[in-house]
């Protein structure tokens, strides 16, 4: 199983956002979808043994996080509308500390990064951590931020988790889990 958890520093956490405006109204919502895309899509297929986290820090009622599972989600296609209307749906869904389904293979509860961090452990992908193609072992969970840097806190919060590098260059967040999914692919079937 591998995880992906972006953080949107300012995505909307309520359902009062336009899907023709995923930029503006619903604070850079238009990044974590990419995200979602890049996470679970193959080109005739799902990744079914990944799931995507969202933590969504943006107004009104921060924080929450969205799931996307790949193992069940249903009605995802590969664009950014298709996926902010999935989340668009489950916003709004009254929710508390533990994950609510509020459509099939997405569901949300309240709590954001420090939450999540206490349920896995994350490795931080950052353009000066470690080569993936030099890392012996990758683990499963990995901590991405939108087009934002961590703040401070954040920053305190994974101080001490591993972080790794996709290459020398820094990339946009969904280019990054794409890379990544690369290299994963490779190892995993032996292919040179």
């Amino acid at each position: 199983m591998t995880s992906f958890a972006i953080v949107g520093h300012l995505a909307r956490t309520d359902g009062n956002f336009s899907i023709n405006d995923l930029p503006g109204s619903g604070g850079r919502m238009d990044i974590l979808c990419r995200c979602v895309n890049a996470s679970l899509f193959l080109s005739h297929d799902l990744r079914r043994d990944v799931d995507c986290y969202l933590v969504l820090l943006g107004a009104p009622s921060g924080p929450k996080t969205v799931k996307f599972s790949g193992a069940s989600v249903r009605s995802l296609s590969p664009d950014e509308r298709s996926a902010a209307a999935l989340i668009k749906k489950v916003i709004d869904v009254p929710c508390g500390s533990e994950f609510r389904e509020g459509a099939d293979g997405v569901s949300i509860r309240k709590g954001g990064l420090e939450r999540l961090a206490q349920d896995m452990p994350l490795a931080v992908l950052d353009e000066n951590g470690e080569d993936i193609r030099k890392a012996p072992a990758l683990p499963g969970a990995f901590l991405l931020s939108d087009h934002l840097n961590f703040t401070d806190a954040e920053n305190e919060l994974v101080r001490d988790c591993p972080r790794y590098s996709v290459g020398p260059k820094c990339l946009h967040a969904d280019h990054t889990i794409t890379v990544l999914h690369n290299e994963l692919d490779r190892r995993m079937s032996g292919w040179k």
